[in-house]
């Protein structure tokens, strides 16, 4: 591995305070090629399809996990593996969120959540699907509006998930232990709203 993590975290910082002085929301992630400066613009479909997610996810994990919450917003890093990437939706323990710090610990994840944005898609399917099982994250869920598609990724064994289960907007998908109900699941629009 080229630069180590502490050094790609400090340049991430770096580029993450840089970007709150730019016009529009930024992410920064840490990917296979290092730190990543990327423009999010998260319509208003992408974020609704999120909490619908998230909404449900919570409801069943009140069962499932007691105290483990599902939620749009942190980073999660992984430093031995070099890697800092901020998903649509994670499942962790609700506890994690009064710790000190930025980034989630990868292995404190339950489950990831990513919805395709129609410019970068490739980030989903390409990197963040070699990424996310080498964290050790048991269960990926990749909803692409694009297509009205839905691919759920599970069983990480050595760097990449071994099982693949592909929907369809409308149907009910089995995600780890829990259903997600997709019937209310829109697809972007032509212009890509």
């Amino acid at each position: 591995m080229g630069m180590d993590y502490a050094k790609m975290r400090a340049i991430a910082e770096e580029l993450g305070a840089y970007a709150e002085r730019l016009e529009g929301a930024w992410s920064v992630e840490i990917g296979p090629a290092g730190p990543i400066l990327a423009m999010m613009c998260p319509s208003k479909r992408h974020e609704g399809t999120i909490r619908r997610i998230c909404k449900q996810l919570d409801e069943q994990l009140l069962v499932t996990h007691p105290g483990y919450i599902s939620v749009s917003g942190p980073e999660i890093e992984h430093p031995a593996l070099g890697r800092m990437r901020l998903p649509d939706a994670i499942v962790i323990p609700e506890a994690v969120l009064d710790e000190e710090g930025i980034a989630v610990d990868a292995t404190q994840v339950l489950a990831v959540v990513e919805i395709v944005s129609p410019s970068n898609p490739n980030n989903d399917y390409v990197e963040k699907l070699a990424d996310y099982p080498a964290m050790g994250i048991a269960h990926y869920l990749i909803v692409d509006p694009r297509t009205g598609t839905i691919e759920v990724h599970s069983d990480p064994c050595r760097g990449r998930y071994t099982a693949k289960d592909p929907y369809i907007f409308g149907d009910s998908v089995p995600f780890g232990p829990w259903t997600v109900d997709t019937s209310a699941f829109r697809r972007y629009g032509r212009a890509g709203d």
